[in-house]
């Protein structure tokens, strides 16, 4: 390897239309020329060093400037890699090349950069730098790792060494001046400061790694960069308004369209005010995805907002929602211009590359590590103008400490967030949502929208006191009592089971049937197919793959609009936003958030006189076992029920008990529970452990499995894999969402147990694809046989 080294040869560099052009290296060694990435298999170039640098600088500098941090954006994509400039690494990279071209160099190459960040920015902008590959740091680790750098230290002279060589191509990495942090983060109150300086850093982060994701993969790809054209919001909203009346003159007309279009018309007056946050309380079946969407389009176009970001709590909503988006503003015909609408709820954490999985050998482990470092290139960043995607994504990738998971953040600035069934944010994490939630709007110009029925009171928290609420609809108590449509039962007591309440459902023709957890509505199932002779009984869990479940939706509406019988039990995931209209709806027994949403699916068009709900407390049922599901239920029980107490649509009701859940949560403290712990771990910048205490799912870690449903399906699922696992292979964002129609959730101790025996392999980061059994009804049944003695999962 002696000689390989280079001594550095200045090269120039051009940024086209905003894409740097694809190029740079040589299809040889070439002396004198520094290196960031081996040979492209598409093009056969290597990727300079100085390319890299000033790509990614370019980069981060335009998708900083937007939250008014270009400058300090630029300058740390600039010094990202500048430790690849050592003779170490260089070395090894031809090391790599030589035994296949793939695989780690094996040579550190972060302390160069983070040294010069830390000289000429700030010791927490160095952890951006210290932490692009493996995550941010905590600041103890980093100053032990910048001691390491400076002179004395293990890694000093490879620091020097990379620095001088990188110096002589790339003279910018040396500034006369330090660079400041943006003044709105010096003007706040002390205490709030370090939680500033903490979404600062995240955000910081998120232009870096995205930056030097897009310019990677574009070497690999032998492609220019690509980054999205900034969308025409006020086309889009004409676009929405025409497809909307469009729609509208197709459908059969419901006796509350009148009221849906005062939400609509309201909606659209709002948007015109001034960035901030914003409520809209509906009544479930009043339109609110209509009236959502037109207003975040046309608040966007009023203020000059980038994109629109929709977060739902649940996968079978954003798949929902996204059909509806997508009808409404993507081009009608492939010419048409790029899509508008990304869906995108893929909860495959690429940055795991097998550690959660303790039964995989090491060198099992090494290929999903090796296979994780070309992924991470298909991550999704968000870069459309209309995104949908679950709370879950939104929210634990604002509080990780992971790239793949962060790169997407930048994205949030100038944008409008809009979050549907904003009841369903947990509540022990309310203190870092809401406060991380305030963040983006004081000081990275976006706005927020809550969309729900049922309102949290989150402007009795610490965390939003003297931030003003601006309300859609003045008065909702109003809208409630015109949009009232069902009357509730209620079935308590030791004879209420699943089997007796199945067989009650199966004397009427058409029923929806809403139960706790994956296994009671697999059970429930079972239970309904012995019961009901009438029709099918269909099923709905996060057990299914999307494309089954948009399927068996589908056949839903479609058997209830041809007034067929049918039964259906689900799991929690209809409840909130699924548009399917029943006349009798049965809800296991949960906070009345939850039971107003499932009855959003009951008489939804109001076409019967009244529907009826009917709640029930099964014996042998299931529940989450959280502490804060059990707090929610005290509470509600508290204030809801048969008569005397009240309805679950009781607004005023509604207020007193999300004051009395928070005080549970709180302990009486209201500085107390929340999450408030983690805004301690925030104001520490300790990054890391943020991420492990901000779990959005608590019971259990979800692990996403793909199935390969139907034979027809077979070819192409399997080459999405086969990309995902050559570590040698280009692989664009398109691989990933290829691959979400086909994906259905386990739990992980599930999972492992599927590893163990064969029914699952790793693919990258924590995706399994399945080898197993999958139900033609229920997905992945966790009562079937093959669960039962191959898993030994009870």
């Amino acid at each position: 390897m002696a000689g390989w080294c280079p001594r550095v040869r200045i090269r120039s560099w051009s940024w086209r239309g905003g894409r740097r052009a694809p190029g740079g290296g040589g299809e040889g060694v070439v002396a004198g020329v520094l290196y960031a990435h081996s040979l492209s298999g598409v093009s056969g170039v290597r990727h300079t060093l100085e390319d890299h640098l000033r790509g990614s600088a370019a980069l981060a500098r335009h998708f900083g400037e937007v939250f008014g941090a270009g400058e300090l954006a630029e300058y740390l994509a600039l010094v990202h890699d500048v430790g690849k400039g050592a003779c170490a690494w260089q070395d090894g990279l031809r090391a790599v090349e030589a035994r296949g071209g793939g695989g780690r160099v094996g040579v550190g190459h972060k302390h160069a950069g983070t040294v010069l960040a830390e000289r000429y920015t700030q010791l927490a902008c160095a952890a951006v730098v210290f932490g692009h590959h493996g995550g941010l740091p905590d600041l103890e680790r980093l100053r032990d790792e910048l001691h390491k750098g400076r002179p004395g230290g293990s890694e000093a002279a490879r620091v020097q060494e990379a620095i001088r060589a990188v110096e002589g191509i790339v003279p910018e990495i040396h500034r006369s001046s330090r660079i400041a942090l943006p003044g709105w983060l010096l003007d706040m109150p002390r205490r709030e400061q370090r939680l500033g300086l903490d979404l600062l850093v995240r955000m910081l982060f998120s232009c870096v790694v995205d930056a030097d994701y897009l310019d990677t993969s574009a070497h690999f790809e032998g492609a220019a960069v690509r980054v999205g054209e900034p969308a025409d919001m006020a086309a889009l909203v004409e676009r929405y308004e025409a497809r909307r009346k469009r729609y509208l003159a197709g459908r059969e007309s419901s006796p509350v369209d009148a009221l849906r279009q005062l939400v609509y018309e309201r909606a659209c007056a709002s948007a015109a005010g001034e960035p901030g946050v914003y409520v809209l309380q509906v009544p479930t079946g009043g339109a609110k995805t209509m009236a959502a969407g037109a207003f975040a389009l046309r608040h966007a176009a009023q203020h000059g907002k980038r994109r629109v970001v929709l977060a739902v709590p649940f996968i079978s909503i954003t798949e929902q929602n996204a059909a509806v988006y997508r009808d409404l503003l993507d081009p009608e015909d492939a010419g048409g211009g790029p899509a508008v609408v990304l869906e995108h709820h893929s909860a495959v954490d690429l940055d795991l590359g097998g550690a959660g999985f303790g039964e995989l050998a090491e060198e099992q482990r090494e290929a999903l590590r090796q296979r994780a470092r070309t992924a991470k290139l298909a991550a999704e960043n968000w870069d459309a103008p209309f995104v949908v995607t679950t709370t879950v994504r939104l929210f634990e990738s604002l509080f990780s400490h992971k790239p793949s998971q962060m790169r997407r953040l930048h994205n949030l600035a100038g944008s409008v967030i809009v979050l549907d069934e904003v009841q369903a944010l947990p509540d022990r994490l309310l203190a870092p949502i809401l406060s991380g939630l305030r963040g983006l709007v004081d000081h990275f110009g976006a706005t927020v929208l809550l969309v729900s029925a049922t309102q949290p009171s989150f402007w009795e928290l610490s965390a939003w006191k003297g931030l003003e609420r601006k309300a859609v609809i003045d008065d909702p108590a109003a809208l409630f009592d015109s949009l009232r449509r069902v009357e509730y039962e209620w079935r308590t007591g030791q004879d209420v089971t699943l089997e007796s309440t199945a067989r009650q459902a199966a004397t009427h023709p058409q029923v929806l049937t809403v139960v706790g957890t994956t296994r009671d509505a697999a059970r429930f199932h079972r239970h309904l197919q012995a019961a009901f002779a009438q029709g099918p009984v269909l099923h709905l869990s996060t057990r299914m793959t999307g494309a089954h479940r948009r399927e068996v939706i589908a056949q839903i509406r479609e058997m209830l609009g041809r007034g067929e019988p049918v039964q259906v039990v689900s799991t929690s995931l209809i409840e909130a936003g699924v548009d399917v209209d029943f006349p009798r709806v049965y809800r296991a027994w949960a906070p009345p958030e939850s039971l107003q949403q499932a009855a959003g699916r009951c008489n939804r068009d109001g076409r019967l006189p009244s529907g009826t709900v009917t709640v029930f407390d099964p014996a042998d049922g299931g529940r989450p076992r959280s502490a804060e599901y059990r707090a929610a239920v005290q509470a509600g029980e508290q204030f809801f029920g048969p008569h005397p107490l009240a309805a679950p649509d009781d607004l005023d009701a509604l207020h007193h008990y999300y004051q009395r859940r928070y005080t549970y949560q709180q302990g009486g403290d209201p500085e107390a529970g929340l999450g408030a712990h983690i805004q301690k771990l925030r104001r520490a910048l300790d990054f890391p452990q943020v991420d492990r205490e901000f779990q959005m799912i608590e019971d259990q870690h979800s692990v996403p499995v793909v199935v390969i449903r139907h034979e027809r399906d077979r070819e192409q699922i399997e080459e999405a894999v086969a990309q995902l696992t050559d570590p040698f292979r280009p692989c664009g964002l398109e691989v990933l969402r290829s691959l979400q129609q086909h994906t259905a959730s386990l739990p992980k101790r599930e999972a492992d147990a599927a590893l163990r025996c064969g029914l699952a392999v790793p693919v990258t980061g924590d995706l399994l694809l399945w080898h197993g059994a999958y139900h033609e009804r229920r997905g992945l049944d966790p009562d079937e046989p093959e669960s039962l003695d191959a898993y030994g999962v009870v």
